[in-house]
């Protein structure tokens, strides 16, 4: 059950120690259309894969150059277990891609202009050191805190999703989806603990909101759109808005009121992300995963494949 602590700063409680899971899916078994008969649903979801392993990886990148300014212990440690979850969730998403190949849907085209856009758009620039240099670092601190926003929307919704049980969605998609999604929800106030600790300035929040969201907004319907019409199993594959307003409406995926009602949410000035979602949801999902518990198994029998 999501934490309904609002407007009152943080939620010092939900705070717990991160460490990487190790985890591994196997994908011969999970059909095309994962959640049977609708490959609308399926291919919304499924754009994620295409999505998060540039962007987690760009994370980690920015996270490892902004270390140094970091001056507290504790938020120092949490930065650091955060860029080993994220490593671990490019890596998962990843391994995704081949089997869509193997099925005859190849993301590549779309991957690569994601791609594209963290790595040069988002990447590193020739500045000068000093004060151009660390403007561009502080900006991309901020972009990353807005999109964690969202990435623990969508994990605090996955977990509470069960009209995705209840359509007899395919259960390792669906252990990757809850797995991500709990440990988004687990390590929801790390990316804007840092921000506030290194900038915190409102002005910056705000205006790296609203270019995160038309981003995310932009390569969502894009990727929805590439995946559908390349969908080797549909004549006439399309997608549209009014098709994902009806699925959020049947639960199925999340609803256009809840995503318009976060915006809000994050640019209240007493904004903490612990307020939203819970801790105590995401570990229990993370005790019972059975990816998550056979990274357990395989840490315990052999510490070195720990991915901490």
């Amino acid at each position: 059950m999501p934490n309904t602590t609002k407007g009152a700063g943080p939620v010092v409680s939900e705070r717990i120690p991160l460490k990487a899971r190790k985890v591994s899916f196997a994908w011969e078994e999970t059909p095309l259309h994962w959640v049977p008969g609708d490959p609308f649903t399926t291919h919304t979801i499924n754009v994620l894969h295409m999505l998060l392993p540039a962007g987690e990886r760009w994370f980690v990148h920015v996270y490892q150059q902004v270390l140094p300014y970091i001056r507290d212990e504790r938020l120092r440690e949490d930065v650091i277990g955060f860029i080993g979850q994220e490593a671990m969730h490019a890596q998962a998403h990843d391994e995704v891609l081949p089997h869509l190949r193997e099925q005859g849907l190849d993301p590549t085209p779309y991957t690569a202009q994601v791609d594209w856009m963290f790595e040069k758009m988002l990447g590193d620039r020739t500045l000068p050191p000093g004060r151009p240099r660390r403007w561009w670092l502080m900006e991309r601190v901020a972009l990353i805190a807005a999109i964690e926003h969202y990435t623990a929307f969508l994990g605090d919704w996955v977990l509470n999703a069960d009209r995705l049980d209840a359509a007899q969605a395919d259960p390792v998609m669906l252990d990757l989806l809850r797995w991500h999604g709990a440990e988004e929800v687990e390590h929801r106030s790390v990316a804007f603990d840092l921000f506030q600790h290194v900038d915190g300035g409102y002005r910056r929040r705000a205006r790296t909101w609203a270019t995160a969201f038309a981003a995310l907004l932009f390569l969502w319907q894009r990727g929805v759109r590439f995946f559908m019409e390349n969908d080797p199993t549909l004549l006439e594959g399309k997608g549209s808005f009014t098709e994902f307003y009806r699925k959020g409406r049947a639960g199925m995926l999340p609803s256009t009121p809840a995503i318009l009602k976060s915006v809000p949410t994050y640019l209240r000035r007493d904004y903490h992300p612990s307020q939203e979602g819970s801790t105590a949801q995401a570990v229990a999902y993370l005790a019972s995963s059975p990816a998550a518990l056979a990274a357990e198994r395989a840490t315990a029998a052999d510490p070195a494949k720990d991915g901490s």
